[in-house]
């Protein structure tokens, strides 16, 4: 459908789907885990600890086995889910790799913004919908815009509804 600028010149109401990570949640799950890990009699004189390089977006894992890494995640996972929902899905676990005597670690890739496969799916999503918006890749987010609020919030719930294995937020409302 055709849009007409109105005559005040105005944009069209639009919004951002995009998927930051709270980084402040994350330190403090990690420092929940460590104090977890600390305290815990069957990790005593072991390798067991967590690591958050925020620069790199990475956390990394150490134990003394591929056993124990699955227990630190056992840890660590409700944590960050306590702290913010669905933090767990922006997570890409490396392979395990065995490191000096026959220890282990993990480096779990913190996955921040939409990666370009996930926004063509949006914005596909959007168009076969038929809701009357358009939808945008702008970097690592999908602006929307539409002239009508209530459909913008039918595709705030579609969109939300279809995408359920990575974390996405929508906001930087523009009127």
């Amino acid at each position: 459908y055709c849009s007409h600028p109105s005559s005040t010149g105005r944009h069209m109401p639009s919004f951002d789907f995009s998927s930051e990570a709270d980084m402040a949640a994350l330190h403090n799950a990690i420092d929940v885990t460590m104090r977890a890990i600390d305290n815990r009699y069957d990790f005593k004189g072991t390798s067991a600890k967590v690591e958050l390089n925020e620069k790199d977006k990475l956390i990394t894992l150490y134990g003394d086995s591929e056993f124990q890494i699955g227990q630190i995640k056992d840890l660590l996972f409700p944590a960050m889910e306590k702290k913010e929902k669905e933090s767990t899905k922006r997570l890409e676990d490396q392979p395990q790799q065995r490191i000096s005597g026959n220890k282990v670690k993990q480096e779990l890739k913190i996955r921040i913004g939409i990666e370009s496969e996930l926004a063509k799916k949006i914005v596909k999503l959007i168009k076969d919908s038929k809701i009357k918006v358009q939808a945008s890749i702008q970097g690592d987010a999908v602006r929307v815009s539409g002239t009508k609020r209530d459909e913008l919030q039918a595709c705030i719930a579609m969109v939300t509804r279809a995408i359920s294995d990575f974390p996405i937020k929508y906001g930087n409302f523009r009127d």
